[in-house]
C-alpha cells in the first residue's frame, strides 16, 4: 500500500509532494488492490496485530478523503502493541485534522518535552503544521525553523522551507 504511491511522491524536479496533494492517476491501483485484499485475509483471522492495524492505516489513506476519525482511533490501537512517542505523534496528526488542530495539539504537547523526540524533524514539522492550521503563525513560523535546523535531507529541507516560506506571503 505505501509502495503503491511511491510515483506520486515527488515530483519532476525531485521535489516532495505531499498525501493530500499527490496525482492519484500516478498511484499504483494494481498494487493497492493487492494491499487490500492483504489486509483483508488478515482481518479475516480475527488476531489483529500492529502490522495489520500499519496495514489498515496504510489503506485509509489511500482512500479520498481518507478518514481521519479512524486513522485517529487505528493509532489508539496500535498503541497497544506499540506504545511509542512516534505512534502517539502520528494519532496527534490524525486528531488534529479528525478534530481539528486544536485537539491535534492537545495530544501532541506532551511529545514536545519528550527528550526521545527532541531532534525528531517529524515532531516539529507536524508541530508547524498544526499551530499554522490553528491560527499561531508566528509559532509555526518557529517550529518550522526548528525543523529544518534538524533536517539532514535535501528533499525535506526544501518542503519544510517552502511551507515556512509561505507563512509569510
Amino acid at each position: 500500500l505505501h509502495d503503491a504511491r511511491r510515483a506520486a511522491r515527488v515530483d519532476a524536479s525531485g521535489a516532495f509532494v505531499a498525501p493530500a496533494e499527490q496525482d492519484r492517476a500516478l498511484w499504483d491501483g494494481g498494487r493497492i488492490g493487492e494491499g487490500r485484499t492483504a489486509l483483508e485475509r488478515a482481518m479475516v483471522l480475527r488476531r489483529p496485530g500492529p502490522y495489520q492495524i500499519k496495514a489498515a492505516i496504510a489503506a485509509l489513506h489511500t482512500e479520498q478523503p481518507p478518514d481521519w476519525a479512524e486513522i485517529a482511533e487505528l493509532y489508539a490501537a496500535l498503541a497497544r502493541f506499540e506504545p511509542t512517542p512516534v505512534v502517539e505523534l502520528n494519532r496527534a496528526v490524525a486528531v488534529g485534522f479528525a478534530s481539528g488542530p486544536r485537539a491535534g495539539l492537545a495530544v501532541l504537547a506532551p511529545l514536545l518535552g519528550d527528550a526521545a523526540l527532541a531532534r525528531y524533524v517529524p515532531l516539529h514539522a507536524a508541530h508547524a503544521d498544526l499551530l499554522l492550521r490553528a491560527g499561531s503563525p508566528a509559532a509555526a513560523s518557529e517550529a518550522y525553523a526548528r525543523a529544518i535546523a534538524l533536517s539532514a535531507n535535501d528533499v525535506q529541507r526544501a518542503e519544510l522551507e517552502r511551507r515556512r516560506a509561505r507563512i509569510a506571503t
